[in-house]
């Protein structure tokens, strides 16, 4: 009778074992069909906006408008100009009614300048995570593959998108549970827009959205000239390229906190 119970108790945990292989085969299917549907929607979205030369991209220079808006009417525009080494050093400088204000980042360092007081400060720790985070939500982060061993890339579903289409909607995980969702035009791949959603010290969650549009293909790459922010549904912001070129050499002495003020009132020369 021992006998029989043994065999009999071996052969349910032999079947349990079977079958938490199985289960375990069948997720790491589904997990990797899920993330080669994400990559070939991604891959389509590089060749759209140019492809090796998209990817190849090192350096890029914008220059346009940054608008704040309320109600959907416009309240404040300043000029920009956006220098950018990727995939982690940037300068913008914005000018409004002759003022300038700089803000510098590279890496997990910072500084900005307030043309009002005429002074230079070293960024905060709340200041340069917000870089950081733009990091992580920016389309370049997605489709230039910067996220590679820091994210686990899924692919969602398709979502309604306007005037009857649909999206395909894609999801990068961070390691620290971040999340920021893409979405790209089911038709022809072309980007979309960006999702994702912050939490404050009252613990209050926002929803922010980078909707993409008017592309522009300059030097043989597609970019969004125009990118608006929505918070929680609302229209807020708008920044409108004129101009972006890539690839120029970029000094490394620009990304450097200067120790004399003045020195940023001139016309940044590049």
């Amino acid at each position: 009778m021992m006998s029989f119970v043994c065999r009999f108790s071996n052969s349910k945990f032999l079947a349990f074992q079977i079958l938490v292989i199985v289960l375990v085969f069948s997720g790491a299917s589904a997990q990797r069909a899920s993330l080669d549907k994400a990559d070939a929607i991604v891959q389509k979205a590089v060749q759209i906006l140019g492809g090796d030369k998209y990817k190849n991209v090192n350096s890029q220079i914008g220059r346009g408008n940054f608008s704040l808006l309320k109600s959907g009417v416009n309240i404040s525009v300043q000029t920009f100009v956006d220098v950018i080494v990727f995939p982690d050093k940037e300068r913008t400088e914005f000018k409004t009614a002759g003022v300038k204000t700089v803000q510098t980042n590279t890496g997990l360092t910072g500084w900005v300048f307030d043309g009002d007081q005429e002074l230079i400060k070293v960024q905060n720790e709340k200041q340069v995570a917000n870089f950081r985070r733009g990091l992580q939500t920016s389309l370049d982060n997605l489709l230039r593959g910067y996220w590679k061993g820091d994210a686990e890339l899924t692919y969602i579903g398709r979502r309604p998108g306007t005037l009857g289409k649909r999206n395909d909607a894609v999801r990068l995980t961070y390691k620290d549970g971040f999340i920021v969702e893409f979405e790209f035009s089911a038709d022809d791949g072309t980007p979309v827009k960006s999702i994702y959603k912050t939490v404050n010290a009252a613990g209050e969650t926002t929803v922010e959205e980078d909707r993409y549009a008017q592309f522009v293909d300059t030097q043989g790459i597609t970019a969004p000239y125009v990118i608006d922010r929505f918070t929680n549904g609302e229209h807020i912001s708008r920044v409108n390229f004129l101009t972006v070129e890539y690839n120029k050499p970029i000094p490394e002495s620009i990304f450097a906190k200067p120790t004399d003020p003045k020195s940023l009132k001139k016309e940044l020369k590049l």
